[in-house]
């Protein structure tokens, strides 16, 4: 069957904090509910601890630098691996991931060649 990524886009929170041990829960229902076609997700940490690496095309030294900063208040914040039988089902799976009820949810199928 094949796989789909779900990606996350909301604002940024920290998980940690008492004040999300109610949404923690939200997405634990979820992730137990749907166990049978998940094969894998994570929330991701703030935008601020990410890198952009860029290797110039001549052969030169990779670049790195802090980032990516987005000019909006949504990010990607997490993702979940669905392995649905088709798009369909993984659109229907995806509306009931508890961010899509404050940010959106963006899916695409995984290349069938990168992970058979």
């Amino acid at each position: 069957m094949p796989l789909y990524i779900a990606f996350t886009y909301t604002e940024e929170a920290d998980w940690h904090q008492p004040e999300f041990a109610e949404g923690l829960k939200e997405y634990t229902r979820f992730e137990e509910a749907h166990a049978a076609i998940l094969r894998g997700g994570h929330a991701l940490y703030p935008t601020a601890t990410a890198k952009k690496v860029t290797v110039r095309q001549d052969g030169g030294a990779p670049v790195i630098s802090d980032g990516p900063f987005a000019e909006t208040k949504e990010v990607i914040t997490g993702f979940y691996l669905l392995e649905c039988a088709d798009l369909d089902e993984a659109m229907k799976v995806a509306a009931k991931i508890p961010a899509a009820a404050y940010g959106t949810i963006e899916v695409r199928q995984v290349h069938p060649t990168l992970y058979s």
